[in-house]
């Protein structure tokens, strides 16, 4: 009687054991019969915003004085602006920034011997958003026009932006997508199988960079800003099964 059931047991044992290598074979086999693709959504565009700032100074040892000469500084560059085009409501100034200034004295030795004030340097920055980018483009090229009217300004290089980004990661997307499944299908096709269901999707980078340039992408997304006309790019990987 012992004898019978200790067969009863061993055989059922292995019927459970076949049943989960089968299994386990079946999903193996699932598991590698898949095509994993990665597909490329690419832009050209151009920048629709430009943000263009430049800073001017004065110095002067009475601090009243220094503020009144920024005031009329301040007044003619806004006029300038406005000649060339410039809506008022664009044109943002910054709050002053005031330094105290010395002249040092030295010894014949090159010590330091005493700091000296030479008076007060007020900085003033001037800031332009505008939608209008190739006026205001034009503009930061003719900086040398204010210089030649006695005001001490320094310019800053144009940043330029574009205010559709979300509906292009979407179009790009959409486009990265469809290349990935078109590569799927032309893997299986020449496997002999075809494409089954969607087993997973993941989306890469968004990257902008320069046109035609030899910009580098980083693995945390690339975004110039110095250049008016770009390229955006994104990957997605999908993953199929076949059947």
């Amino acid at each position: 009687m012992k004898s019978h059931l200790n067969t009863i047991i061993i055989s059922i044992a292995i019927v459970i054991t076949a049943c989960i290598l089968a299994g386990g074979l079946k999903n193996r086999n699932r598991a590698n019969n898949t095509i994993a693709v990665t597909g490329l959504g690419k832009k050209d565009f151009v920048s629709d915003l430009i943000v263009w700032s430049g800073s001017f100074t004065k110095k002067n040892a009475v601090l009243k004085d220094a503020y009144a000469a920024v005031d009329q500084d301040r007044e003619v560059i806004k006029q300038y602006l406005l000649s060339k085009g410039i809506k008022s409501e664009n044109i943002v100034f910054s709050a002053i920034d005031i330094d105290k200034t010395f002249d040092e004295a030295y010894d014949n030795n090159g010590t330091k011997i005493r700091s000296v004030f030479s008076g007060y340097q007020l900085r003033q920055k001037v800031t332009i958003e505008s939608n209008d980018v190739d006026r205001v483009e034009e503009l930061s090229r003719k900086v040398t026009e204010l210089i030649n009217s006695g005001i001490e300004f320094y310019s800053d290089a144009p940043e330029y932006y574009y205010t559709k980004l979300s509906e292009l990661k979407v179009e790009m997307i959409a486009a990265a997508t469809k290349d990935a499944q078109t590569r799927a299908k032309k893997i299986a096709e020449n496997a002999g199988s075809e494409v089954g269901r969607l087993k997973n999707a993941d989306m890469g980078v968004f990257q902008i960079v320069a046109q035609n340039s030899s910009e580098e992408y980083s693995w945390g997304g690339s975004f110039n800003t110095s250049s008016k006309r770009k390229t955006a790019t994104i990957t997605v990987k999908l993953a199929y099964e076949t059947k």
